[in-house]
């Protein structure tokens, strides 16, 4: 079946090993620098301590949100370790230049990141026969159902949008966080969408599908 697991914390390690770089070093000479993603680390800089985003929680029983005020603490001291699986503190704008090089094939403002065939390899369905996350996963840390959705390399990929209820184009892709986050990127409609929204759990309020939605309607040919 497919779950979460430690597999992309293992795979950083093994990035470690081969190149003889930390994580944070490869990340950072091999994607952050040449995307011009400038405010991308696994910690934040004290000089930037005020530009860290506050998170706030659902009250359990009125679900109004609550600021967590010792949460992002942690993001202001260096980690003893950098995990694949995550960590990273960005922005806005950072993530925006990631996913646009990832709308745009591996390309971005003439820096080739990825080869074509590679994204495209990324972003199809891997699960074993093509099945959605309903029949091989577990419907863990989600508000929306996982019928029509598969799974690449890039985290989910539409493989039936009338079983998953979404208005996004077969073969769109993404992955949304714990702190009601999301991106995704339509290749048919060439668009991508990044919401950065703080505040845990994500399914106290059902921005991602209500955002999706939006986005969609308001398309027009």
């Amino acid at each position: 079946e497919w779950n979460y697991s430690m597999s992309i914390d293992v795979l950083g390690r093994v990035i470690e090993v081969i190149t003889g770089q930390t994580l944070d070093e490869f990340l950072r000479t091999r994607l952050f620098t040449p995307l011009g993603m400038t405010d991308t680390g696994f910690s934040v800089p004290a000089h930037d301590a005020d530009r860290l985003a506050a998170l706030y929680g659902a009250h359990p029983g009125t679900r109004k949100a609550m600021l967590l005020a010792e949460a992002g603490k942690a993001a202001l001291k260096v980690p003893s370790a950098f995990l694949g699986g995550g960590g990273l503190v960005s922005t806005m704008a950072d993530y925006l230049r990631f996913t646009d090089m990832l709308r745009r094939k591996g390309e971005l403002n003439g820096v080739r990141i990825l080869s074509p065939r590679t994204v495209q390899y990324m972003t199809k369905n891997h699960l074993p026969g093509g099945v959605d996350l309903t029949s091989f996963g577990r419907p863990l840390f989600s508000e929306t159902p996982y019928d029509g959705v598969g799974f690449g390399l890039l985290g989910s990929v539409t493989i039936d949008p009338v079983a998953a209820k979404l208005a996004n184009s077969l073969g769109s892709y993404g992955w949304g966080g714990a702190a009601s986050t999301t991106f995704w990127i339509d290749p048919v409609e060439d668009i991508t969408c990044v919401l950065m929204t703080q505040l845990l759990p994500s399914d106290t309020h059902p921005l991602r599908s209500q955002l999706s939605q939006l986005v969609q309607q308001a398309l027009v040919d």
